[in-house]
């Protein structure tokens, strides 16, 4: 072997350890990455994983279309600053009360980010800092929700007002703080009732009752714990549950798929569906709302109802798939890996989700219970 080596000229021996070299040290890089990689698979998974587990759309936001575009933000910025997802809706329905989701401040948070009306021109970030306020709010608020959302609209000192006379929130309390702070104010002139019956009370500074003005968009319940909670109706995973199949397959080879159809009566009359817009028709049938006829899309339905783990779904929860977008299709879970849909190819029928199945792959993990 000696020999060998001193035959061969040194400039080659050179180069070809360097080529060694080289590739030992692609394999370590190449064998870092991969590891990396499939650490950071696990970490984006363990996310959604907690954002769809989270209580999403837990009771029912009441919205329009304008203030819906904004879900998916609200979301993005819940997780960002470490609030529970369950408080999306209510969020949507303060952004309703604010400005109905117009504007490039939908969430109005430009006062509590800089201290003045109009500094924020961006509508993503006036819902980062209207979340990050909110949450602030509620944690000052001791997790009062009603608190939380009446200081939202008089500012931090009511939370210190009602503090000192009870620590939680009342209609009455919110009526004296008002008296108190337009008394204080009222010679600038740049202050008037925005409610006539609060005329006669003098409770003139901000909107006395605002907390009933937002919550009008909000159909749920509020835990002591200052959580919403879903409605308490036993939900579309029990006995109405076997209702909404039992509805939804008595269109089973009456209908076509059509992209944007059964928004209107002219077509569910002629069997026009899309998979929303059947979704809601099913539930329509055994007298659930889950909105509006001309307005239903998989992302309005997917802020109805209750968050369920997959692993608890029950015939008659609503489940959803990534197709052409995130939440794409939308059925009926009948149990067995089964759904109940209005698919392309055969208009309303019942599909597979069972694993390595089209849809099986494309399931989201996203249950909801109407």
């Amino acid at each position: 072997m000696h020999i060998v080596l001193q035959l061969i000229p040194k400039k080659y021996l050179i180069g070809g350890a360097l080529i060694l070299l080289g590739l030992s040290s692609l394999l370590v890089m190449s064998t870092i990455v991969a590891i990396t990689g499939e650490f950071e698979k696990d970490s984006q998974q363990s996310e959604v994983t907690e954002i769809e587990g989270g209580g999403i759309g837990v009771g029912t936001a009441n919205v329009s279309p304008e203030v819906m575009k904004y879900q998916s933000l609200l979301e993005k910025y819940a997780q960002k600053h470490g609030l529970d997802a369950s408080y999306v809706p209510i969020m949507m329905a303060l952004m309703m009360q604010e400005s109905g989701g117009r504007g490039n401040d939908p969430m109005q948070s430009s006062e509590s980010f800089c201290g003045s009306v109009g500094c924020i021109s961006s509508p993503e970030l006036s819902v980062d800092k209207g979340v990050l306020h909110f949450k602030s709010v509620l944690e000052k608020a001791h997790y009062d929700l009603k608190l939380c959302l009446q200081s939202y609209n008089f500012g931090g000192g009511f939370i210190n007002y009602v503090m000192k006379n009870g620590g939680k929130y009342t209609p009455e309390l919110a009526i004296s703080f008002s008296q108190l702070q337009y008394q204080k104010v009222k010679h600038t002139g740049n202050y008037h009732c925005v409610r006539p019956e609060m005329v006669p009370y003098s409770a003139c500074y901000g909107d006395a009752k605002y907390v009933d003005a937002v919550l009008k968009y909000y159909t749920g319940t509020i835990t002591a714990d200052g959580k919403p909670a879903a409605p308490a109706s036993g939900g579309s995973g029990g006995k109405s549950g076997v209702k909404v199949i039992d509805a939804g397959k008595t269109l089973i080879g009456k209908t076509r798929y059509v992209f944007g159809g059964g928004r209107s009566q002219s077509d569910i009359n002629a069997g026009r569906f899309d998979c929303s817009s059947f979704v809601r028709w099913a539930f329509e049938q055994v007298g659930m709302n889950v909105g509006p006829m001309s307005g239903v899309t998989t992302d309005t339905l997917k802020t109805q109802g209750q968050a369920i783990n997959p692993k608890d779904m029950k015939p008659g929860d609503v489940v959803f798939f990534d197709t052409y977008k995130i939440d794409g299709h939308v059925g009926i879970y009948v149990g067995n890996n089964q759904f109940l849909g209005c698919q392309g190819k055969t208009g309303v029928a019942i599909a597979s989700m069972a694993k390595g199945t089209y849809f099986g792959e494309r399931f989201n993990g996203r249950v909801k219970r109407f």
